[in-house]
């Protein structure tokens, strides 16, 4: 630069002395001052117009050159960035940092759109996410409908902007990718060389020769200097915001630090001015990992000329980043400045997966001294790397000597392994560098050890205690004795069994053979009793009716009262056993299933009132008080004279064994669809012993009637079954001395099913 200042300026001088020289009065224009004043401007002038026009048209050719240039290299980045998209796509995304860097020169725009065609990402990033591709490049141009037929084109953007554009068809879940090149970034370069080329004219005219060649020369070599300095500035920013480092320049002297830019990327921050202060990067360091003050008392107090301190630093999104600074101090000169200078390295990756392999290690130790079994490792050179309580509890080993890293040797030195009485190979198919056997120790243990070789050459080795499972095996093998014998006796009772079972079913067989008959003599007796029971009734009457006669006398005196006392007698024993023979006939035919119910609608105080008066003599001879409660309103679908019939036989029962001056209550309730009606007396009672034989036909009590019979045993008999008949229940709950309470339940609206069915039965 200097020798093209210096050339120019003795340019200058001359043309001025040849100026001054040509006007000088006197003097006419000699050859050499007509080839300098007159030939060489007028070659300048010539040089100037031919530089001028071939500079114009050097201009528009490379113009042209520029413009085809531009749409191929648009074209072929548009089909690079297809292939990268659809890669990424399987990956984990894409991000600006994931897109090759040259894609963005010239000013270029990507812009990505989804199958709709709206835009979900703009690199580099802008506000246009949510917006149609086909707005943002104009609703006049064909790109978006021909994608990768369309090529590259020029087009006008829809802001006004004249820029080339390339679109290219993705796969799912990708639509479209746009690259728009503005004209202004594609034509910069071209922009530059003509500026360039007119420089160069204008200068080629002003210094002429080899003044103009130097000054292009020095021109030249400075702008390829500049160039490699730009490009290895970027080239080693590009190397430390890969590397994640950051370049520190810290004047000491005048308290100010420099930072590369990749030290602002790390941290996530715009680089707003060239210099920080130590207030400014005090302010982002962690208060618990010291300050620059510190670091500096530091680097005086140990004496020593380099740096390598771990701390925190807290990036734009407030999260907190371990950055290790490795630096040294240098001096510019014997007496400059003390600068130190190094790289600061994000290591909190590194920080993150140190505490994850301590979170490792920790639980591994935890689940391996919880484990039951006695577990080691030991290396490839035979030193300790883990061991739980139990292995050394197995050795009697010392709490302090399982260090790791201690050989194997020194280890067993330490304890004493466990005395083995027996050892016995398991059948297992052998391994390479693997066996496994059961040995028993002088204790009387028995333990199962595994021992198996690992993949970097250690050893690993796992004892399990196993003395229950074999006491069990033992208890099996005796248990499996017995069972053999047992099967022995089983196989010699079997064929007792057999025996056994063709008797029972011979006995089986005669069972049913004489179950038969007695259904068939309990047929037999039923028709008996029933053909009986009539063909004994009509001479009962007869018997009975003549002994009222007699005993009224109606014909005449009979001439002495004793015949009347026999008169009354014959008819009270005809009465009692005509009762005795009703009550058989009835039972009969409850038995063979011919009583057919008549249902009807009734009050149940109507039933209740006849019954009592029908036993209301009968309770006047042995000044019984009988009591009826009344139940007004409430109707029963049944059989009248069933209720009747069963209402008089439980009564009846209660006379029989009420005694004198006793007392017999009957009362009835209604609960829901339900009639209980109760029957209570104070008579003698019932013993527990003879309560649950009652109600079968022809159980009696035992005690004797008033007139030395005992009855026939059948009216609590026919009572339950024509309750049962009813749908109903019938309960007795009686002690001795204390007497006796009845409970009858019926529906008020079964009798009418039971009816049908009992029909249908007979």
């Amino acid at each position: 630069m200097a020798r093209a200042n210096v050339a120019t300026f003795s340019a200058r001088a001359e043309i001025g002395e040849e100026i001054a020289t040509s006007n000088t009065p006197g003097h006419g224009l000699t050859a050499p001052a007509l080839q300098r004043h007159v030939i060489l401007p007028l070659g300048v002038i010539l040089a100037a117009v031919l530089l001028t026009i071939f500079g114009i048209y050097d201009a528009i050719d490379s113009r042209k050159a520029t413009q085809a240039a531009a749409i191929e290299e648009i074209d072929m980045i548009a089909t690079g960035l297809k292939a990268q998209f659809n890669l990424l796509a399987r990956k984990d995304g894409v991000t600006e940092a994931a897109l090759n860097q040259r894609f963005f020169a010239q000013g270029r725009e990507i812009y990505l759109t989804n199958e709709t065609g709206i835009i979900t990402n703009q690199y580099p990033a802008g506000n246009l996410a949510g917006i149609a591709l086909q707005d943002v490049l104009g609703n006049t141009q064909p790109l978006t409908f021909f994608a990768d037929q369309a090529g590259a084109m020029q087009i006008t953007l829809a802001d006004g902007r004249e820029a080339f554009a390339a679109v290219r068809q993705l796969n799912g879940p990708f639509g479209q990718v746009a690259l728009i090149a503005p004209l202004r970034g594609v034509y910069a370069n071209w922009l530059k060389d003509v500026v360039r080329s007119c420089l160069l004219i204008i200068g080629f005219l002003s210094i002429i020769g080899l003044g103009t060649r130097a000054y292009l020369r020095e021109f030249s070599e400075r702008t390829e200097a500049e160039n490699a300095r730009t490009g290895l500035r970027q080239r080693f920013d590009a190397a430390l915001a890969r590397g994640r480092c950051g370049l520190w320049d810290w004047d000491i002297a005048r308290g100010r630090i420099y930072w590369s830019r990749s030290m602002y990327e790390i941290l996530g921050l715009d680089q707003q001015q060239e210099f920080l202060s130590f207030g400014d990067v005090n302010a982002l360091m962690h208060p618990q990992d010291g300050d620059l003050h510190a670091m500096a008392e530091m680097l005086a107090a140990s004496q020593s000329n380099s740096l390598d301190h771990a701390f925190r630093m807290r990036n734009a999104k407030g999260e907190w980043l371990w950055i290790r600074a490795r630096a040294e101090i240098m001096r510019q000169g014997a007496q400059g400045n003390p600068h130190l200078i190094g790289i600061a390295v994000d290591i909190s990756d590194q920080k993150t997966l140190i505490e994850r392999t301590a979170t490792a290690d920790m639980r591994l130790r935890d689940a391996i001294e919880t484990i039951s079994e006695a577990f080691v490792l030991w290396d490839a050179d035979n030193r300790l790397v883990m061991c739980n309580s139990k292995f050394q509890s197995l050795h009697n080993l010392p709490a302090d000597s399982a260090i790791v890293g201690t050989p194997y040797a020194e280890l067993m030195a330490a304890g004493s392994s466990p005395n083995i009485q027996a050892q016995i190979p398991l059948g297992a198919r052998p391994v390479s560098g693997a066996r496994t056997y059961e040995a028993r120790l002088t204790d009387g243990r028995w333990l199962q050890i595994n021992e198996r070789r690992t993949k970097d050459g250690g050893y690993v080795s796992v004892g399990t205690d196993i003395s229950k499972l074999k006491i069990h095996e033992e208890r099996l093998l005796d248990s499996e004795r017995r069972l053999m014998a047992t099967i022995a006796d089983l196989r010699k009772s079997r064929q007792t069994l057999e025996t056994q079972a063709q008797q029972l079913a011979d006995l089986a067989e005669k069972y049913l053979e004489q179950k038969a008959e007695a259904e068939t003599a309990n047929r037999a007796k039923s028709e008996f009793l029933g053909n009986m029971s009539h063909e004994l009734r009509t001479p009962l009457n007869a018997i009975i009716g003549f002994a009222e006669m007699m005993e009224h006398e109606t014909f005449g005196a009979l001439g002495c009262a004793k015949y009347v006392d026999y008169s009354s007698h014959i008819r009270e024993s005809g009465q009692h056993l005509l009762g005795v023979i009703s009550d058989v006939l009835d039972m009969s035919r409850l038995e063979s299933g011919k009583v057919t119910l008549h249902p009807e609608h009734f009050e149940i105080d109507t039933a209740v009132s006849r019954a009592v008066e029908a036993l209301r003599v009968a309770a006047e001879e042995k000044n019984i008080k009988l009591e009826a409660e009344s139940l007004p309103a409430t109707k029963l679908f049944a059989d009248r004279n069933a209720i009747e019939k069963i209402l008089v036989s439980l009564l009846r029962n209660s006379v029989k064994f009420t005694p004198v001056d006793g007392r017999i209550s009957l009362r009835s309730r209604v609960d829901e669809n339900e009639l209980t009606i109760y029957v209570e007396d104070t008579g003698v009672g019932i013993s527990p012993d003879i309560l649950p034989k009652l109600g079968r036909p022809f159980e009696q009590i035992g005690s004797t009637l008033e007139n030395g019979n005992k009855g026939s045993g059948l009216g609590l008999a026919i009572a339950r079954s024509l309750v049962e008949l009813h749908g109903g229940s019938l309960s007795i709950r009686s002690s001795l001395g204390a007497g006796t309470i009845v409970r009858i339940r019926l529906p008020l609206n079964v009798a009418k099913a039971q009816t049908l069915d009992l029909r249908a039965a007979s």
